[in-house]
């Protein structure tokens, strides 16, 4: 209006603008910058989705005017790295069996500590020569994986491999799985600490599941999917890796505040020692996308201040590298009970 009305030096005047101003043009962004650091996360983390894309953006430091997952999750798209492979799965649950079942305890249920809830479940390694399967522990407040088992079968030594590792480092409250055999029978249910509480998805319910179901696609998509295994134990020392020292100490979760469950975990002990008297602690022995499993137990809890804990650093209930030594032989080594027979 004041254009076409009075003279443009006129109007630049009583604005108080250079008149340079009113010609300017702005040109497209220059994204270079962050496309190169958007691609040296995902080289890094390859199924990372734009939110851990963006998180990770800011651990890295990457941050001149703020981190918007919005452009971030556009030029992924721009590049093509928001792709999604399909899925192949193998049957590894069989829940007809005549041992008992047990009740789900976890619905309603607030989780709010460590070592509360262990979830169980297991998964297939696909090799060249031969079928390998995957058994994990983890537990629910931390994220963190406690125990683990890669094996040739998908008998009882199996599951009692990974429980073995993890009751070497703590004590669940609850056990939780689905009603599959190498959870329900007996040699699995007595080797289970006096006192855990045994917990069951329907059948047919894998949401019931879903917090170990969420770990499972994570370790496939992160790690087993990625890699070519040679053989048996090269498998086990690659995966074993992945578990021990990437997922449980360098890989963000976006339901620990994008911490890692190393950082989350000692966030929660060192804001219990400032919060609590010495004596009175008493320590428990013995994609992602909105609405996801991983985003399930109340954000409240959560603890906002990132910890930084060094790799080789002791995480609570979580064994350290070492204990790959005498890996090979863990399930072999398993004696079991007679009354065990069953396939899957």
């Amino acid at each position: 209006m004041m254009r076409a009305s009075y003279p443009l030096a006129t109007v630049c005047e009583a604005l108080g603008c250079n008149r340079s101003s009113f010609y300017y043009e702005p040109g497209p962004p220059d994204d270079a910058e962050l496309k190169d650091a958007i691609e040296e996360v995902v080289k890094d983390w390859p199924t990372y989705g734009h939110r851990r894309v963006a998180a990770e953006l800011a651990r890295r430091g990457y941050a001149p005017c703020g981190i918007n997952r919005k452009k971030v999750l556009r030029l992924m798209r721009q590049m093509g790295l928001a792709e999604r492979r399909p899925a192949r799965t193998v049957r590894t649950t069989n829940s007809e069996h005549h041992f008992p079942r047990y009740p789900n305890l976890l619905e309603n249920l607030e989780i709010c500590r460590p070592d509360q809830v262990w979830v169980a479940d297991i998964t297939y390694v696909r090799l060249a020569i031969e079928d390998l399967y995957l058994a994990i522990l983890m537990d629910v407040y931390t994220r963190a994986v406690r125990g683990w088992n890669l094996w040739r079968g998908l008998d009882a030594s199996l599951t009692l491999g990974a429980l073995k590792m993890a009751l070497a480092h703590g004590t669940p409250e609850i056990h939780h799985s689905d009603q599959g055999v190498q959870y329900a029978c007996r040699d699995y249910v007595e080797a289970l600490p006096e006192g855990v509480r045994m917990s069951m998805a329907a059948v047919g319910a894998a949401w019931q599941n879903g917090y170990a179901e969420r770990a499972i696609r994570t370790i496939k998509e992160e790690c087993i999917q990625l890699e070519e295994y040679e053989d048996y134990a090269d498998a086990r020392r690659r995966i074993g890796a992945f578990l021990q020292d990437v997922y449980n100490r360098k890989r963000i979760h976006s339901a620990l505040g994008y911490l890692t469950p190393a950082e989350y975990e000692e966030a929660y002990y060192q804001s219990a020692l400032t919060a609590v008297p010495d004596a009175a602690i008493i320590p428990v022995a013995g994609e992602t996308e909105a609405g996801s499993a991983e985003e399930q137990p109340a954000r409240d809890s959560r603890l906002g201040k990132r910890r930084d804990v060094a790799v080789g650093a002791a995480l609570r209930g979580c064994p350290r590298s070492p204990d790959l030594v005498d890996a090979p032989h863990a399930s072999e080594n398993l004696v079991l009970n007679n009354s065990t027979s069953f396939t899957v």
